[in-house]
């Protein structure tokens, strides 16, 4: 007589869920042990890694650079999507001393031609005083002359301060900044910006952001780098790179049609093992019976559906998973929860025929360190594969705005907003009104899991969750942990890993994206 499977809830169709679903999925195809149903509040899956199509011009949102220095990521990203064909049959990469090939012969290719990730060059700059700069800024004599000598002597004595000086601790995400890279330089490559993505001072947020986000980056790091380049120039193939801090990488792979690819495709697989997707399904909540969650309660088309569990991963944003548990948490618990804040993210496609003056940009995006404009970054999706842009004599671009929503800039309606991107635009001296062909608008609510509100107190939070058996949080919203793509997806993949083992311990998850390293082989 076989055994009853296990009924697990996976709520979220972003990279995290859509791993873990995969990962129980392909380790109980044969025993049949788990029934994996896939909860997802919108009609598509990827989540922030989607490719939003307009007329034919997919768009990124955000941007996602698909390198990892975790082996099982790099590993199973090509299991998805192997790499694009080349001359040679092999692809050698290599990193740490260590060589690997990578198949790109016509038997590995897909049944679906096209589905493949390409290698692409990576390069990100700083657009400051009307010019671009190098990221961070280098000491170098293009630098001279753009910055001036005052500025430059000042960004080198500033450093030099901090050097002999350090900040006894470092608090916030100023004093992480500022730590690593001199006043003048934190003020010149990373203030307005940071300002810009988070609507409060670097001062109010926690260091927590800048060691999970470019934790080993800093002038010292950059100048190695560079001299490391010089030496391995001839590896023009080298994807891993996992001696090279992740804001230095400067090669990585992306899937032909953007990242929404890998998760359609990763989508396709689940379904076909078995997986269940229900997509338009919005979670509202949970009912407990002693430390488990019993059901899971969900609207769909209007009507509220209930849904029994014997497992529940969860990517939904933690202050919505709080407010729909029954019993109701403690008030102490329901504060935290609430006091979390989350920064909303607004991106103009806009479709030109050139830069002003002809200007040609190699960038995968641009930070936009100018006072008076909104916009934060730029990315130009053409470099980030020529098949995103439905035509190959224009110029597709992506405008990023931080906001929180409900406030100025999130109001603006459609025709409004791409009129004011326009505007910056204009006035940022890249572009005439006369070359822009087309543009859209695409809001994305919770884009950006904040650390600060009530943030401080988030392991008292943390810590009365992980005490239900069958919960597992994973993801950037889920774990309300700024992470980036890889993150999430490890998340996601210990989680499965905990449950086909039996272990409830969440302790494996957490771990992953701190200070240490997170799970890979050395």
């Amino acid at each position: 007589m076989s055994k009853t499977p296990k009924k697990v809830l996976v709520i979220g169709g972003g990279p995290a869920g859509l791993v873990a679903a995969h990962t129980l999925c392909s380790r109980a195809q044969d025993n049949e042990e788990f029934n994996v149903t896939i909860l997802e509040a919108s009609s598509y899956v990827g989540g922030l890694s989607r490719t939003h199509n307009y007329k034919g011009n997919r768009m990124d949102i955000g941007g996602h650079r698909f390198f990892s220095k975790s082996d099982i990521v790099m590993d199973w990203w090509q299991s998805i999507l192997p790499v694009e064909q080349s001359q040679e049959e092999e692809v050698e990469i290599s990193y740490q001393g260590k060589k690997r090939s990578i198949n790109t012969s016509t038997d590995n290719q897909p049944k679906n031609q096209g589905r493949v990730m390409l290698i692409r060059n990576r390069l990100s700059r700083i657009y400051y005083l009307r010019n671009f700069f190098s990221y961070p800024i280098k000491l170098s004599i293009d630098t001279l002359k753009k910055l001036g000598m005052i500025n430059l002597i000042r960004i080198g004595f500033s450093y030099l301060y901090i050097r002999i000086f350090p900040r006894k601790q470092e608090s916030t995400l100023e004093d992480f900044l500022i730590h690593r890279f001199g006043k003048s330089q934190y003020s010149i490559s990373f203030k307005a910006c940071t300002d810009k993505v988070w609507g409060v001072p670097c001062g109010d947020i926690s260091a927590e952001w800048g060691a999970q986000r470019i934790k080993g980056l800093s002038i010292t790091e950059a100048i190695k780098h560079a001299l490391r380049s010089k030496k391995s120039v001839k590896n023009s193939e080298d994807i891993k790179q996992k001696n090279t801090e992740t804001s230095l990488i400067e090669k990585f792979l992306y899937p032909r049609l953007g990242p929404g690819m890998m998760w359609e495709t990763v989508s396709e697989q689940i379904q076909e093992m078995g997986g269940e997707i229900i997509y338009e399904t919005e979670v509202v909540g949970f009912e407990l019976n002693e430390a488990k969650i019993n059901i899971v309660r969900v609207s769909h088309n209007g009507q509220i559906k209930e849904y029994q569990a014997d497992y529940v991963i969860s990517s939904m944003p933690i202050k919505n998973l709080v407010n729909g548990i029954k019993p109701a948490v403690p008030s102490h618990i329901s504060k935290i929860a609430n006091g979390l804040v989350y920064r909303d993210f607004i991106t103009v496609g806009l479709l030109i025929n050139q830069f002003k003056g002809g200007l040609d940009l190699k960038d995968n995006w641009v930070y936009i360190q100018e006072k008076d404009v909104k916009i934060g970054r730029l990315q130009i999706f053409n470099n980030w594969s020529p098949d995103l842009v439905s035509n190959a004599n224009n110029i597709w671009l992506g405008l990023e705005y931080f906001c929180q929503e409900g406030d100025e800039l999130w109001k603006l309606d459609s025709e409004e907003m791409l009129s004011f991107a326009i505007q910056e635009m204009v006035k940022l001296d890249l572009i005439i009104k006369e070359d822009v062909l087309d543009g859209t608008v695409l809001k994305v609510p919770k884009t950006y899991p904040a650390y600060f509100g009530s943030y401080g107190e988030f392991d008292v939070l943390r810590a009365h969750l992980d005490r239900l058996e069958n919960l597992f949080l994973i993801g950037r919203n889920g774990m309300h942990r700024y992470n980036n793509q890889d993150h999430s997806m490890l998340t996601g993949m210990m989680a499965a890993e905990q449950i086909l083992s039996g272990n409830v311990d969440k302790e494996m998850i957490w771990s992953i994206n701190t200070e240490m390293e997170y799970h890979e082989e050395k």
